[in-house]
């Protein structure tokens, strides 16, 4: 059968590779153990056979990895999760973040269990901090929760001056936070910088006077959705308090 007639069997593995997202390297370690146990349940028991199937497959589900094609726009904000605007609200920002100490518009995105749980950066820039910090683990969708749970906090900065807050929090469920950044790491928005393992929220300062363009309730897919636009002229001090 021929190449161009678009039914080779080339063609036909290729449209199932890119119509299974790949996994992501924090999720390997996870799944590969739900693997094992699936497997030593059904060697002493000779049963499990697919539940541990379908436990496994989830858990590979869980950690998906989909490719993102964020817009050209260098202005725009990006969110950088999956997930469902639960508050879009004026906050001064945590101090874990390098930012002013005035009002921020705060846009919360909650992940459930379902969602795709890797976290794409928002901006091009360079990261200017990053800051874990331990705490609870109450359900990610109360709002305390910004304030109590295990997180970890990074201000990215734009060339322009231009800095933005993004906030990775545990959740009731999640036990790990997984982000390689550091601080001074040269970055372009859309590319992937973490991972919460299961059921969290993200929350994304945008910079004083940004018309926030989502509201509570509606979707946002990480990369592409567009949380609000700041251009140049919304230029962000560097000195802040403390």
């Amino acid at each position: 059968m021929a190449e161009g007639t678009g039914t080779s069997p080339t063609h036909i593995v290729r449209l199932v590779r890119d119509a299974i997202p790949p996994m992501h390297p924090g999720g390997r370690p996870i799944v590969a153990g739900v693997a094992l146990a699936a497997a030593g349940v059904r060697a002493l028991s000779g049963r499990g056979t697919l539940p541990g199937l379908l436990a496994t497959a989830a858990t590979a589900l869980f950690f998906r990895d989909p490719a993102r094609t964020p817009p050209l726009r260098t202005d725009a904000v990006l969110a950088p999760a999956d997930g469902v605007v639960a508050s879009v609200t004026d906050v001064v920002p945590p101090a874990d973040l390098d930012l002013e100490r005035r009002p921020h518009t705060r846009i919360s995105v909650f992940l459930t269990v379902l969602d795709v749980h890797v976290q794409w950066v928002p901006v091009h820039g360079r990261v200017a901090a990053v800051r874990y910090l331990p705490g609870t683990f109450l359900s990610a969708d109360l709002d305390k929760a910004s304030e109590d749970n295990e997180r970890n906090a990074l201000t990215f900065v734009r060339p322009d001056g231009v800095r933005i807050g993004v906030v990775q929090i545990a959740g009731l469920l999640a036990r790990r936070i997984v982000c390689p950044l550091a601080d001074g790491d040269e970055v372009a928005a859309g590319e992937r910088f973490g991972l919460i393992r299961f059921g969290s929220r993200v929350d994304t300062y945008l910079p004083p006077g940004t018309e926030p363009l989502v509201r509570p309730g509606q979707r946002t897919v990480g990369a592409e959705t567009v949380l609000g636009i700041a251009p140049e002229q919304l230029r962000a001090p560097r000195s802040v308090e403390g």
